[in-house]
């Protein structure tokens, strides 16, 4: 071989060489970096593969690294789709997507038997929705100023308490126009939106309606699950959209917080105490946020022991039991800030994944699509644009975020604790958790408290 051949050999084993070293190790941590919600792209698509090779071999079983990898890749593959679809994205798609797709595909057997089998049980078993509401709760409650806090879960029940009464009168005046009947409309239609979801509002409230009419309980509960399932996805539509108006319209809302100013004019999103901010703790270090994770379990099943004694559901009871916590300065600035780190953790990484496990295991498609006749959509739609209507003007007369106030008032019109996840994940305002809860749990206890009552008087 000449030198000139051996010349020209050369350039190219170089360019070869450099290629290789191009791709590896830099290519292969861009490939790392690029990312389906959390899941690195190389390691999805080993997961993809994992899991149709366990589900070939019959090896699907609802153990937790399991169900953590079913759930994560379900879970933010739905909510990347919805991400990526213009228009819908700017009005909380992938919360939809990822509650919703996954329920579509469990009731048309899309899902392999034994990964929904699987994900129904453990959903079930474990109850980790508490777990991420615990969570939330915790974190965001320890993030408040103490004086704001007290004066926001005081506030936050005028616009809840008109919103519910406007929105049963324009909700029953409508569907009585349509031809649905006022007590059909006000009973079956309206109060099922803001009875509190499924487990604490359409279960008692089918058992109630039982009891007083005859009607057998099954044929009740048939026809008022679906209204809970069509409001709450109106809520979830409609707050995502107001999480939208909020980055074109800023003076509307507070990014999460409820009230604009503290009576100095101070922001409210500073967290401090006297003697020094409560934020600049320094570094947390990992004892001290498992520590914050234990507080937040720890809180949740003294609310399950609350529960058990006195009837208050658990995570009301936990609510107040933290919001104490906070007002007596029980807790350490350090173990607040490792709170906050949870709360951020548990919101990023558990969101998605908890909507999936929700949509196949605790969401009737059937019964959402069962909503779906003219009239039923237009007074379910009426009762939530209006109870998110009055919280919006009423929250903005009592110099607090209208947007913030609309939010926590959809939240009386969801499915639950998993509609209060899908809707503030919708709206990207998961921090106002803690007064979802107030909406969903003591709104839903008193609506159907005073609805039995009526109709007992009435029948």
């Amino acid at each position: 071989m000449s030198t000139h051949d051996v010349d020209a050999i050369s350039p190219r084993a170089d360019s070869a060489a450099q290629a290789t070293r191009v791709f590896w190790p830099e290519g292969w941590w861009r490939l790392l970096d690029f990312r389906i919600g959390i899941i690195p792209l190389p390691i999805y698509v080993l997961l993809i593969g994992l899991i149709a090779a366990l589900v070939a071999v019959g090896e699907i079983k609802s153990d937790g690294p399991t169900m953590i990898v079913v759930l994560v890749v379900g879970g933010f593959t739905c909510a990347e789709i919805g991400k990526r679809i213009p228009v819908l994205r700017n009005i909380g798609a992938g919360a939809i997507f990822a509650t919703f797709i996954p329920s579509a595909l469990a009731y048309y057997h899309l899902i392999p038997r034994q990964i929904e089998t699987s994900i129904v049980e453990f959903t079930k078993s474990t109850n980790f929705l508490y777990l991420f509401i615990a969570s939330i709760i915790v974190g965001s409650i320890f993030a408040m100023d103490r004086d704001v806090l007290i004066r926001g879960f005081l506030k936050i029940f005028v616009p809840l308490a008109v919103g519910s009464i406007v929105a049963a009168l324009v909700g029953t005046a409508v569907g009585t126009l349509l031809g649905l009947g006022a007590h059909h409309t006000f009973f079956y239609v309206v109060v099922p939106i803001m009875a509190g979801g499924v487990g604490e509002g359409a279960i008692p409230l089918s058992i109630g309606y039982a009891a007083l009419t005859g009607v057998p309980q099954g044929e009740v509960f048939a026809q008022v699950l679906p209204p809970v399932m069509l409001g709450s996805l109106t809520a979830i539509l409609l707050s995502g959209a107001l999480n939208f108006v909020g980055k074109k319209y800023p003076s509307l809302t507070g990014e999460g917080r409820l009230q604009p100013h503290t009576d100095d004019g101070t922001d409210i999103h500073a967290v401090h105490e006297e003697g020094g901010e409560e934020q600049g703790v320094g570094h947390v270090g990992v004892s001290t946020i498992a520590a914050a994770g234990l507080t937040a379990i720890t809180l949740y099943l003294l609310g399950v022991l609350f529960n058990h004694l006195i009837g208050l559901p658990a995570p009301v009871a936990m609510l107040f039991l933290a919001v104490l916590a906070k007002l007596t300065r029980a807790v350490s600035p350090e173990l607040q800030q490792g709170a906050m780190v949870v709360y951020e953790f548990v919101r990023t990484n558990m969101t998605y994944p908890l909507l999936f496990a929700i949509g196949v295991a605790l969401t009737p498609w059937d019964k959402l699509v069962a909503a779906f006749h003219l009239t039923n959509i237009i007074t379910i739609v009426s009762t939530v644009v209006t109870i998110m209507a009055a919280g919006f003007v009423v929250g903005r007369l009592m110099k607090m975020y209208p947007i913030e106030t609309a939010i926590v008032n959809a939240c009386h019109s969801g499915q639950g604790g998993t509609g209060d996840v899908a809707i503030l994940t919708a709206a990207n305002r998961m921090q106002l958790m803690p007064f979802a809860q107030i909406a969903t749990r003591i709104g839903g206890a008193v609506t159907v408290t005073v609805v039995l009552m009526l109709l007992g008087y009435f029948k």
